[in-house]
Order: structure tokens, then C-alpha cells, then sequence
């Protein structure tokens, strides 16, 4: 007569990841954890290490005149970095030098153009000096002792010098007398009282105005008076216009 009951199918053996999923899961499986970090990170390690260790193989494995050939290789290598190293540092200072030579002329050109167009009347100047008012009846003062007032003036270091606020005065500078009892300067009419703006030394420049024989001198014998100040600031705004030469040519240099 056969057995009621039925027999149990047996329940497969869990295999390795099952039953590590199920170690993890029972109480205490924290320190498992960490265990199992420790191993992974010591097996990622080693696999680091195996590669390595390949990498380096074909030096280890290598014979003396493979790896005397790598050393050269490796020499001649670095030799060709420090040359183009050294190429480049040698055309950086080039052009830091030349740069700065640049520099340099640039400036030294603007300082030329200044000082010329001071001297030129072709700019505005600024600087001390002495204020001179000279006056006089009509017919009395004219060419003569303007003249000889601006020569004292340049023989005293005049730098700069102006009259009436209008005109530059300059080494190409002419004064005529006008039927009016005026003084024509470089095209322009003027009338007494002349105002003489100088810029210089104001002690010299004054003291040049001021002696026998002299500019004052000359004004008061004709009747006229000259008041002469020292100032600490002459600004001269009036310039002119460079001119062409007609005969005068640049000479050939070197």
C-alpha cells in the first residue's frame, strides 16, 4: 500500500553570493562590512600593483644595451627640452630688451619733441619768470627798445617769451614799426603798454633788465617807464605754427 504522505523535494545548496548576501544581513554584519572593504581595497591594490609590476617588465626583462639605449634616448631626450628651454628664455630677454630699448627711445623722442617745441614756440609753456609792463606816450617807444629788451632777455636764459599775450616770440621773430606808433610783430600790430612775459630764472632775468645802460635805461630816456616782476608762475598759451624752410635742408649723417 504506498505512502500517503509525499516526499520532500531537498532544497538547492546556496551558492557563495547567496549566502554572503544572508551574512550581511544577520545582526553584527557592520563589522562585516567593513572586512569586506578592507579585502576589496586590498584586492584593487594588488591588481594596481600586478599592473604596475607588467609595465616595468619590459625594463626588468630588458638586456644592459636595451636599457643603456633607453638612458640615452632619455638623455638626448632632455637635452633637446633644456636647448628649446634655453631658446625661449634667450627670445623672452630679446624681447623684454627690445621692448624696453622701445620704451626708452619713445620717451626719450617725447622729451625731445617737448623740449623742441618749447623752444620752437610750437607748444604751450609754464614755469617762472618775470613780468615786464612797459609803457610810454605814443611815438616814443618803438622798435629799438623792444629789440634790444628781447635780445637782454635771450643773453639772460629767457626760455620762453611772449608779448601782449598774442605773440610767440621765436628766433625768426621780426619787429617793424607801424605809422601808428604801433610795433608790427610777426604780422601782428601791437600797442604800448607791451606786457613781456619771459620764463626763467626770474633773478637773473630781472637783474639783466636792470643795469647801466640797459633795457630800463633806454625805455626812460625816451620817457617811458618798465615795471619789471619776479613770479613764481609764467604761463605762456599763445604758440605758432612751424614753418617750412625754404633753403635750409636736414645734413647727412655718419
Amino acid at each position: 500500500m504506498p505512502d500517503p504522505t509525499p516526499e520532500k523535494t531537498p532544497e538547492p545548496a546556496p551558492d557563495g553570493r547567496t549566502r554572503l548576501l544572508t551574512a550581511l544581513r544577520r545582526p553584527g554584519s557592520r563589522a562585516q562590512l567593513t572586512v569586506a572593504l578592507l579585502l576589496a581595497v586590498l584586492g584593487f591594490a594588488a591588481v594596481t600593483q600586478v599592473h604596475a609590476n607588467r609595465r616595468d617588465d619590459r625594463y626588468l626583462g630588458a638586456r644592459q644595451g636595451d636599457l643603456i639605449q633607453y638612458i640615452n634616448n632619455l638623455s638626448l631626450a632632455s637635452q633637446r627640452t633644456e636647448t628649446e628651454i634655453a631658446k625661449l628664455q634667450e627670445t623672452r630677454d630679446s624681447l623684454r630688451n627690445d621692448t624696453e630699448s622701445r620704451r626708452t627711445a619713445l620717451e626719450l623722442a617725447r622729451q625731445q619733441a617737448q623740449t623742441l617745441g618749447i623752444l620752437a614756440g610750437t607748444v604751450p609753456a609754464v614755469g617762472p619768470g618775470v613780468r615786464i609792463t612797459v609803457t610810454g606816450s605814443r611815438g616814443t617807444l618803438g622798435t629799438n627798445q623792444l629789440l634790444n629788451g628781447l635780445e637782454e632777455l635771450r643773453d639772460a636764459g629767457a626760455e620762453v617769451i611772449e608779448i601782449n599775450d598774442k605773440v610767440r616770440v621765436v628766433a625768426q621773430t621780426s619787429l617793424t614799426d607801424t605809422p601808428g606808433g604801433g610795433v608790427l610783430v610777426d604780422g601782428t600790430v601791437l600797442k604800448a603798454p607791451y606786457v613781456i612775459d619771459a620764463i626763467g630764472d626770474p633773478h637773473t632775468l630781472s637783474t639783466a633788465m636792470d643795469f647801466t645802460g640797459g633795457f630800463i635805461s633806454e625805455v626812460e630816456d625816451v620817457g617811458g617807464k618798465v615795471d619789471v616782476q619776479q613770479r613764481d608762475r609764467i604761463e605762456i598759451v599763445s604758440v605758432r605754427q612751424p614753418g617750412t624752410p625754404t633753403y635750409a635742408k636736414p645734413a647727412a649723417t655718419g
